[in-house]
């Protein structure tokens, strides 16, 4: 017996010391708390269920219950639950006067957060305005009051307050990114590119600030810094039609056609692009075909455009000069085609203008890209002669001042006739001019003609017309 009582008193010391384990656990267990104390013992707060039982009960009791609206309101605020954060603390606002225990700071800075979050710019500014008089060294109310004058376009005032903000977080990317973008928008780009690159070294997937970055060295005129963000950036969903236009421009810009047809193209392929941006990358599109004398392409393009917006910019006139010279080749020629192919097309011209006439080029001389002046001797049936034609490549009016210069020209060199074509018409002045004088006009509707016919007569016109060397 005497070894037997000693092992009886351990096991019941075992049986209690399990209870009271047990006991234990099934206690904190109904409390079902939410440690929110970082991991430190001995602060369980009440859970998301109990607090709001517990306010809405002492709201019932008493609606102007601040200890209620303000873990109601705390609670509200932490879950982004901006409709119910903002009615909870409008009510503790309303009430700063007559409730000195509420933390009037505090009830305007988050009441102006959740008006902001909810778009309610006037309400927003007023409850940060407020807080801010109360503590304007406070981080939240300096960024979101520069925020607010940033989305009202106030950007002098909006880097007045990101930069106080900037002061108690230095490394902070959205008060970087903001106080750069404010700079962009007053067109202080140096200023805008400093902060707006430390934001994207801290936020490197702040694409909106990348292509904010590519606009202001596009603006700053350094352009191949601009192109390498742009293009990096046409694959965006969302900023890829822009970043795409703005490639395709630079290229255009610099003559590289084909890479800014690529450029047109990538944008042109993303889903929902603002209408204003897919008009001009059609637009421009459609320019670099023209330029690339591809007018078909072009046309198809400004056909979209007409289909879209009848009146933008100067489609309607595109459509209707290229639609012409798209059934015309050799009108293209003689507007669009290089210095030789154009040269070429006029001694077409020249060796068919007279029928059964025998003509001999002996001069061709071209004004930069403007005219060619070719000479011949004629030797027809009836008259033999040096004749000077002229060929004016430009579509507008040519006035009597050209007139005066192609007079002289023809005395230079003894021509007894001249012949002067242009793809316009003369003015009024050049006609009276020439009406004494041995001068043919020729103007647009009778040139067509002879373009239209001429490669026909050229192929029935016998050979042995020489060019003087």
């Amino acid at each position: 017996m005497g070894g037997f009582l000693p092992i009886l008193g351990v096991v019941v010391l075992l049986i209690l010391g399990v209870f009271v384990a047990i006991t234990i656990m099934t206690r904190t267990k109904e409390i079902g708390g939410v440690d929110d104390s970082g991991g430190k013992p001995g602060k369980r707060t009440k859970g998301r269920e109990s607090i709001l039982k517990d306010a809405n009960k002492r709201l019932a009791q008493n609606p102007q219950d601040v200890q209620a609206l303000s873990a109601m309101g705390d609670l509200y605020y932490r879950e982004e639950a901006w409709d119910n954060a903002f009615k909870t603390y409008q009510a503790l606002v309303e009430m700063v006067g007559a409730k000195p225990d509420i933390n009037e700071f505090e009830a305007n800075l988050r009441y102006g957060v959740s008006a902001l979050k909810l778009g309610m710019i006037d309400e927003a500014y007023k409850g940060l305005t407020t807080a801010r008089n109360l503590n304007q060294g406070n981080f939240e109310v300096n960024f979101n009051l520069g925020y607010l004058e940033f989305q009202k376009k106030n950007y002098e005032k909006a880097i007045q307050l990101l930069q106080q903000a900037r002061t108690q977080d230095p490394e902070n990317p959205a008060t970087l990114r903001y106080i750069g973008h404010s700079f962009f928008k007053l067109k202080k780009y140096k200023e805008a590119m400093n902060f707006i690159r430390k934001a994207i070294e801290i936020a490197p997937d702040d694409k909106d600030s990348l292509y904010t970055l590519a606009e202001c060295y596009y603006d700053a005129n350094q352009v191949d810094q601009a192109l390498k963000i742009f293009s990096h950036l046409r694959p965006d969903p969302v900023l890829g039609p822009s970043a795409s236009l703005f490639a395709g421009t630079i290229n255009m810009n610099q003559h590289q056609e084909e890479k800014a047809i690529q450029d047109f193209e990538i944008g042109l392929k993303h889903e929902n692009i603002k209408p204003d941006i897919l008009l001009e990358l059609k637009y421009r599109l459609a320019t670099v075909y023209l330029k690339k004398q591809e007018i078909g392409k072009a046309l198809g393009h400004l056909k979209a455009i007409q289909n879209q917006n009848a009146s933008y910019k100067d489609v309607p006139l595109l459509i209707g000069k290229y639609q012409e010279l798209n059934a015309n080749r050799n009108l293209q020629i003689f507007l669009m085609a290089p210095s030789a192919d154009f040269v070429a097309l006029c001694r077409k011209i020249v060796m068919t203008f007279y029928q059964k006439a025998k003509t001999k080029i002996t001069n061709i001389s071209v004004n930069k890209n403007e005219w060619a002046d070719i000479q011949a001797e004629v030797d027809t049936p009836k008259w033999s002669d040096i004749v000077m034609f002229r060929f004016i490549r430009s579509p507008g009016s040519v006035g009597e001042l050209i007139m005066r210069d192609f007079h002289s020209h023809l005395k230079e060199v003894k021509a007894g006739k001249g012949i002067c074509v242009t793809v316009g018409n003369f003015t009024e002045e050049a006609k009276r001019f020439t009406e004494a004088r041995l001068i043919d006009l020729i103007e647009k509707d009778r040139l067509s003609a002879i373009l239209n016919n001429v490669d026909l007569k050229a192929a029935a016109t016998p050979a042995g017309a020489q060019k003087k060397k």
